[in-house]
């Protein structure tokens, strides 16, 4: 199939494509004119990309994860497994970085809200 019928089947940009192509991550092969060519377990092969970039992996992460799909065994399951646990835990410190983040945001909208209504106390004072 060509590059726009995999589009249309997997609902991914012909330019998320050629990018999954451009890191590895799906392979074509090329017509006499250029045109690239996927098979057909191609779209379930996208799908995952998909997943797996939806999750908030990166695609170095996602290329380190596909030996897992791609020659299934115990030590590449488990590769998978400890790579995905590290990635949890990178987002777990990243939300809690966010969370601190907010909480000092709050903190500067009540001291400006404070300032505020001391603006507006003088002004009709």
């Amino acid at each position: 199939m060509r590059i726009g019928e995999l589009a249309s089947r997997t609902g991914a940009s012909v330019r998320s494509l050629r990018y999954y192509e451009e890191q590895g991550l799906l392979t074509s092969v090329r017509s006499s004119s250029g045109q690239r060519h996927y098979t057909d377990d191609q779209p379930e092969r996208v799908g995952f990309i998909q997943r797996m970039y939806a999750a908030g992996l990166s695609s170095r992460t996602v290329a380190e994860l596909l030996p897992c799909v791609d020659a299934p065994s115990q030590d590449n399951s488990d590769a998978a497994l400890e790579r995905m646990a590290l990635e949890r835990d990178r987002l777990t410190r990243h939300i809690a970085d966010l969370a601190a983040t907010r909480d000092a945001l709050d903190g500067l909208i009540s001291t400006a809200r404070a300032y505020r209504e001391q603006l507006q106390g003088t002004a009709t004072g």
